[in-house]
């Protein structure tokens, strides 16, 4: 016959909470759209040079909030990286 210790509950171990202090939360400030800075109005896809920055080494387009472009010209950026693609400028996967 198997008796059960009446001071050990059962389940899971109840674990220690830990109070996280307010004042230590990290603070991102995001950066400045390159394309704002430089006040251009549209992106072409005839300059594909530019957008070698923007894509990853296996051809991926790499998201604002990484490369910190506003949503304005992020949809450019990316319209314009479609187009070169198509218009093979740029390859849709790199090897």
């Amino acid at each position: 016959m198997f008796i059960k210790p009446f001071n050990k509950p059962f389940g899971k171990p109840e674990r220690k909470k830990i109070k996280k202090d307010p004042s230590k939360k990290k603070i991102f400030k995001k950066r400045p759209c390159r394309f704002c800075n430089d006040k251009v109005k549209s992106l072409d896809f005839i300059e594909y040079l530019r957008f070698q920055k923007f894509l990853t080494e296996r051809g991926k387009i790499v998201p604002s909030r990484i490369s910190g472009n506003c949503a304005k010209h992020q949809r450019q950026l990316s319209k314009a990286i479609h187009k070169a693609r198509i218009m093979a400028l740029l390859p849709f996967v790199a090897e």
